[in-house]
């Protein structure tokens, strides 16, 4: 008997990806619209991507088992 599939995530896919050093990078929130009222210090903070801490990036590698 054949086993199941094993299928990505498609939200996750799309939002997180690999880098070279195998950590997953996002874009942080909060940038799309209404950025007036936001500090300079803040909007440059926001333009960084982040990095998924490593107990948060087991579970992610999980649902994105082919990344």
């Amino acid at each position: 008997m054949a086993m199941h599939k094993v299928k990505t995530h498609k939200g996750a896919k799309k939002r997180f990806k690999i880098s070279a050093n195998g950590k997953l990078i996002f874009k942080k929130q909060g940038m799309r619209h209404i950025a007036t009222g936001l500090s300079r210090k803040r909007k440059r903070q926001l333009k960084e991507t982040g990095v998924i801490t490593d107990t948060v990036a087991a579970n992610m590698r999980r649902i994105m088992p082919y990344a």
